[in-house]
């Protein structure tokens, strides 16, 4: 097979950046980054027959009754590592996993994401998305001691991150990943750094390039970023909101249109898409939401959405309409508030998307949007699971969720999160022993 333009530039970009090692990057079906380095000269076969890998080493891959896998990279990741020395150089490409007989493997999340792009695609759509990912800064990873007291958009002595943020936003920026915003969150040494939005495939690789980059440039100044959803009880979680639209694939937006009587500029596809995203909520939350800790986030008086609503100006439901430019068709979106950054992007983004376009196909009515004191109060009305285990069994359940993310990484994660919360139920907690021991 011929080689294409961007595996030349792959190759000769190599030998101008003195690059002696490029790594094979692709995630486990939880969204944990794995990795093997291969030394330019296997490249050319790397290019047309994949570099081989054991599976049953990697989580969620082992159900699969061949263990021999072939990760092919992608030449259009391909990136040197700034944070690595600039002689004997290291890049990163990232894979998509196949079985050896050259078939996408269907546990490979990249894949799950791939499958429901192509079904947008076939009813004429592209998927845009555009995510806040938030985390904290903390002494290291033994605690929770924080760097600063600071809070919301601070730019003073208490904001102590923002070297940190902009080394962050210039590393990745050199990485070929556009940010659009960064700042100080509510929480004392929160931090928010907002990625420009783009097709979702691309945005998916640039989640777990970002959450790498805030480790790493952490690590280099001697301090550690969590993205844990709920490190401290006392002080706001985490989230990654997550900003998406769908655009006609031979230009404009699709969820825009400027004659909507009702003011919020939304077209019959995106009513029907976000009615979809509304009724399917609570079956794909375990895949947005997919830890014990998260639902410690997602609970009734914190800052993150529990009911399943919309609104324009309401912060607290779980979709909102932005309105920052409401005439603008470019601008034209809607925005989940409830996953955090801990999900496994490729397949969050999965799930959002077949939620919406499931919508689009059964023509579903739009409730009305949740208003002030329109707004039901706490635990009234339908509401997003309020444990793992709960989310558990209406992922199970899910035949769209099914559907979605394959019988393979749906199996996997019913099994793998009914054992997480089994586990969890049977800890004993500080809190248990401080309220019962000396009472009971």
């Amino acid at each position: 097979m011929p080689m294409n333009l961007e595996q030349d530039f792959v190759l000769k970009t190599i030998e101008s950046r003195d690059v002696h090692f490029v790594r094979f990057w692709f995630t486990d079906v939880l969204g944990h980054m794995k990795s093997f380095a291969v030394i330019p000269s296997e490249l050319d076969n790397a290019f047309q027959e994949g570099m081989g890998f054991d599976g049953s080493c990697i989580e969620g891959f082992s159900q699969w009754q061949e263990a021999d896998m072939l990760a092919f990279p992608d030449p259009s990741t391909f990136q040197v590592l700034p944070w690595r020395p600039q002689s004997n150089a290291v890049a990163r490409m990232i894979c998509s996993v196949r079985t050896p007989d050259g078939r996408p493997f269907e546990g490979d999340p990249r894949y799950v994401l791939e499958r429901q792009v192509r079904r947008a695609a076939e009813m004429g759509y592209g998927f845009n998305v555009g995510p806040e990912l938030e985390f904290y800064y903390f002494k290291d990873d033994q605690g929770t001691e924080v760097l600063d007291r600071g809070g919301f958009f601070d730019l003073t002595s208490l904001d102590y991150a923002s070297d940190l943020r902009r080394d962050t936003v210039l590393t990745l920026e050199n990485m070929g990943i556009p940010v659009e915003y960064s700042h100080h969150e509510k929480g004392p040494s929160q931090n928010e750094i907002d990625l420009r939005y783009d097709e979702a495939l691309s945005m998916a690789d640039a989640v777990m390039t970002y959450k790498m980059v805030v480790k790493e440039i952490a690590l280099k100044h001697g301090v550690y970023a969590s993205f844990m959803p709920k490190p401290m009880a006392d002080q706001p979680g985490s989230g990654m909101h997550v900003h998406q639209s769908l655009f006609y694939l031979d230009g404009g937006n699709a969820f825009f249109d400027p004659d909507n009587p009702a003011g919020y500029g939304l077209s019959d596809t995106a009513k029907h898409y976000l009615a979809g995203i509304l009724k399917y909520a609570p079956e794909f939350c375990l895949v947005t939401n997919q830890y014990v800790n998260s639902y410690k986030r997602l609970a009734a008086g914190g800052d993150a959405p529990v009911a399943v609503g919309w609104s324009r100006h309401n912060r607290s439901t779980l979709v909102r309409v932005p309105s920052y430019r409401p005439n603008s068709e470019n601008a034209s979106r809607i925005e989940l508030r409830s996953p955090d950054p801990s999900a496994n992007p490729y397949l969050a983004f999965a799930a959002m998307l077949a939620a919406g376009l499931s919508g689009i196909e059964q023509q579903l009515p739009l409730e009305p949007p949740c208003e002030g004191d329109s707004c039901p109060a706490d635990g009234v009305g339908r509401r997003l699971p309020e444990s793992l285990g709960e989310a558990v069994e209406l992922f199970a359940n899910s035949q769209l969720m099914r559907e979605a993310m394959g019988p393979l990484v749906h199996d996997y994660l019913v099994q793998a999160k009914r054992r997480e919360w089994e586990e969890y139920q049977a800890v004993v907690t500080p809190w248990e022993r401080d309220r019962f021991l000396a009472v009971l």
